[in-house]
């Protein structure tokens, strides 16, 4: 039985006129220690499709189960306690806090777990030292790069040891060689955690660093070409 299993998910948005369909029955399965890359041009759907997988957004229809639960059956205080404990999110933007230091965003995460202690942040230090950014730890994002800055989020995704990685994006904002190093950071830590991962990008060299490879065509996932 896969770890996860998206089934039939369909999305619609109400218009003046009609409504809009994004999602016309996209299914995938994935198991933990495995990766894959969504393609599609801006505005196919990408979006909404992780932001779905992620409890972020409900579908119209459809399901998503993460390890044998519905997390849609949750109540919103149940959900964002499941979402903060089973997933961890890269967005194209690094949203860190402008105020905070590395370690500080990395353990961000954790601030309503209330035995947060010593071993969460010697996991920060080390998920800082991974991404390779052990000499920045008491920097403030002001103070690093734009790279640098993304490794810091990727760092935050994982402190909580999620099953589930989602991506949006995650080098569109980088130059091409600091995109490839981002891309393939993030691909080493995942294949180190056994967690999953999905990226969803319109990059075909993002793309191609990973083991699947599926495209959203109107509203639905093929195999991409």
């Amino acid at each position: 039985m896969p770890d996860l299993a998206v089934n039939n998910i369909t999305k619609e948005f109400p218009t003046r006129a009609e409504n809009l369909v994004v999602l016309r029955g996209a299914s995938l399965e994935l198991s933990c220690g495995q990766n894959l890359a969504i393609l599609g041009p801006s505005g196919s759907g990408k979006s909404t499709l992780l932001y779905i997988i992620g409890t972020l957004d409900r579908p119209t229809s459809g399901s998503v189960q993460l390890r044998g639960s519905n997390p849609f059956a949750l109540n919103e205080p149940q959900l964002a306690d499941f979402r903060n404990e089973q997933i961890g999110f890269v967005f194209q933007d690094h949203y860190l806090l402008p105020q905070c230091s590395v370690l500080e965003n990395v353990l961000l995460p954790t601030i309503a777990q209330p035995d947060a202690g010593a071993a969460l942040i010697d996991r920060a230090k080390m998920l800082i030292d991974r991404v390779g950014l052990s000499g920045r730890i008491y920097h403030r994002p002001a103070e690093l790069s734009g790279g640098e800055r993304q490794r810091v989020a990727v760092a935050r995704a994982l402190i909580r040891k999620p099953i589930l990685l989602l991506a949006d994006e995650p080098t569109g904002n980088l130059d091409r060689t600091t995109a490839a190093s981002v891309g393939k950071l993030l691909l080493d830590l995942q294949r180190d955690e056994q967690t999953m991962l999905i990226v969803v990008t319109h990059s075909l060299e993002l793309a191609s660093l990973f083991d699947r490879r599926l495209e959203l065509d109107d509203g639905k996932l093929t195999a991409a070409q």
